[in-house]
Parts: structure tokens; C-alpha cells; sequence
């Protein structure tokens, strides 16, 4: 069985950084596309940032020019850096690997990121 470990949340001050990891535990055969996803309290999980096996990213808009996402295939890791965090950004962000051989969507236990004003 797969499992996605995320790390780098924490608390901090608004135009701060943090920097997220996500770590498969074993190798996932043909990865299509790799997401960061996140969940605030009351609300739903929403997309923050994906990458294709082919380097393509996608941003959501309120998170487009601060956060940078990026991926290591052979590694099964992938990276979300973030910028310029502000209180809105606060929320429990997981991290979903899709296999692009079985469709099979692997998730994280999730990292929660606090943002202070």
C-alpha cells in the first residue's frame, strides 16, 4: 500500500513562506499528475496546484504568482513552495499522486498551514 507523507506545514506571520513536501513511501508506476489540494474549516477541499507528467502546471487564482509548484517523478515527491502567505491561505493542505497506469488517486494525511495576520 501506497502512502503520501506531507511535511513543512506550520504557523506563520503573513508575507511569510513555507515550503510543503510530499514523499510517496514506495514507487508509483507511471505518474500522470500530482496535485496539492487544500481544505480550510467549513469549507470544501478545492484544488491549489497540480503538474503533469510533462511539466505542465495549473494554479488556482487566488494562489497564481506566489505559490510554485513542482514535481520529481523518479522520486515520487513533489514540492509546493509558497510565498507572500496570507490569512486566507490557512487551511489543511494535502498532497494526491494519480497513477497514469491504473487512474488510482493516492492522497495524503494532510499539513496544516496557519497563517497569522
Amino acid at each position: 500500500q501506497v502512502q503520501l507523507v506531507e511535511s513543512g506545514g506550520g504557523l506563520v506571520q503573513a508575507g511569510g513562506s513555507l515550503r510543503l513536501s510530499c514523499a510517496a513511501s514506495r514507487s508509483i508506476f507511471s505518474i500522470s499528475t500530482m496535485g496539492w489540494y487544500r481544505q480550510a474549516p467549513g469549507k470544501q477541499r478545492e484544488l491549489v496546484a497540480s503538474i503533469t507528467s510533462g511539466g505542465w502546471t495549473n494554479y488556482a487564482d487566488s494562489v497564481k504568482g506566489r505559490f510554485t509548484m513542482s514535481g520529481d517523478n523518479a522520486r515520487n515527491t513533489a514540492y509546493l513552495q509558497m510565498n507572500s502567505l496570507k490569512p486566507e491561505d490557512t487551511a489543511v493542505y494535502y498532497c494526491k499522486i494519480q497513477s497514469g497506469v491504473t487512474g488510482r488517486d493516492y492522497w495524503g494525511q494532510g499539513t496544516q498551514v496557519t497563517v497569522s495576520s
